[in-house]
């Protein structure tokens, strides 16, 4: 299935000289989730997404202004061939409704089937009702919930 692309849109790689387009938008996804970072994370993460060994991300560009961001990974699945996790997906609220979100996941999605993956999988949080929508279209929600394990 391919994605319908917006006018003017373009997913690509990141570049050592998007970061300081990437740090507005991850920080506005972690603040979204109220996760507080500190700055060195952000460096760390920026390093690992650059190496793309390991974990990976995709932008979107529009008009030359990075709008949107996705971070995924592959890893091992007892009963298949590796899966992909497309673990962070964020757009800037001044761009959404114009179908980059749905490209930025059709790209992983891509990306995903290129390395055979027999899953591609993300989660949102419950009163992500906008986000919903679009991942209801796009993927099955087979019912799932999550949990994290305390670990303090």
């Amino acid at each position: 299935m391919s994605a319908p692309t917006p006018a003017g849109l373009e997913i690509a790689t990141f570049l050592p000289a998007h970061f300081d387009q990437w740090l507005p938008l991850a920080q506005a996804y972690k603040t979204f989730y109220e996760t507080v970072l500190p700055d060195e994370a952000y460096a760390h993460t920026w390093q690992r997404l650059l190496q793309a060994d390991e974990v990976y991300g995709f932008g979107a560009w529009v008009d030359g202004r990075l709008v949107g961001i996705t971070h995924y990974l592959f890893h091992v699945n007892v009963w298949t061939a590796p899966v992909c996790y497309l673990q962070d997906l964020f757009v800037d609220p001044a761009a959404r409704g114009a179908g980059v979100a749905g490209a930025l996941i059709h790209r992983v999605g891509q990306v995903a089937r290129e390395r055979g993956a027999p899953r591609m999988y993300w989660g949102t949080h419950h009163t992500n009702a906008r986000a919903r929508r679009l991942y209801d279209q796009v993927g099955d929600n087979k019912g799932f919930i999550l949990y994290n394990y305390k670990m303090s």
